[in-house]
């Protein structure tokens, strides 16, 4: 069962969130707080993650998007503004490729149409697989977030990696399955819809220079680099929340 959260206005358009690998739909609490009275906000937390438990069998991409338009049926939704950061990023580009009729305006924050590469996945599978989360926990401050802002936020980024150390490993590595075989450069093109790219200029993980692509690639499509690393919904939220409201009220 998807375990998912709504918050904000009845009546309001909505606005869906996807997390990213290793964390829940909380990582979005900041954003949540500030649209809640322009929007209907819906946020989930991705297979394997969080309260939605990790299901038999292989986890691919294209299975992680139809567990977001499964959810939008069984709550009767017909279109929403969809977020999606890093592996919720691919999660989106997969919706804007496959789904469009579904969406409204697509916001793919640090993300990219193929992130690492299939060893490197591969091997952080099998590595959780065998030895559980904490040595990849360990080094999760570094990859999300600049050291200024590990320095300033030291609660904050704690919890964050709490999180991960405490997720499921079988659920976080099916995740890292997914994400090895998926590979999205060939159809990118094929999203039509308003796209908002958000990239961090610190973000060692998808970096700007990859946000640039893709905007060469998705024709309505437009760049907002943020003073950030990977998770730049928090460690940028005001900026982040400001790109989000331009791009929405237009």
């Amino acid at each position: 069962m998807m375990h998912y959260r709504i918050d904000g206005q009845r009546g309001k358009p909505w606005l869906m969130f996807s997390n990213s690998l290793g964390t829940d739909m909380s990582m979005w609490d900041a954003q949540t707080a500030f649209f809640k009275n322009d929007f209907r906000l819906l946020r989930y937390d991705t297979r394997g993650h969080g309260g939605s438990g990790p299901r038999p069998g292989p986890v691919t991409l294209a299975g992680l998007g139809q567990d977001v338009l499964s959810l939008l049926d069984r709550l009767e939704i017909g279109r929403v503004h969809f977020c999606g950061l890093s592996m919720g990023g691919a999660i989106a580009q997969w919706l804007g490729i496959h789904a469009p009729q579904r969406l409204n305006k697509l916001i793919i924050a640090n993300s990219a149409p193929r992130i690492g590469t299939p060893q490197g996945w591969q091997d952080r599978a099998a590595q959780v697989r065998a030895g559980g989360l904490d040595a990849v926990a360990d080094g999760a401050a570094g990859r999300w977030f600049t050291p200024d802002f590990v320095r300033r936020e030291p609660q904050r980024v704690a919890s964050l990696v709490a999180t991960l150390r405490n997720s499921s490993p079988e659920g976080y590595a099916g995740c890292c399955d997914a994400l090895a075989e998926a590979d999205l450069r060939a159809q990118i093109h094929g999203i039509t819809i308003p796209t908002l790219l958000i990239a961090g200029a610190s973000d060692p993980v998808t970096t700007a220079a990859d946000a640039e692509a893709m905007r060469q690639y998705i024709p309505h499509s437009r760049v907002a680099t943020l003073a950030a690393s990977h998770i730049s919904n928090i460690e940028a939220e005001h900026a982040f929340n400001q790109a989000l409201t331009d791009f929405l009220s237009e």
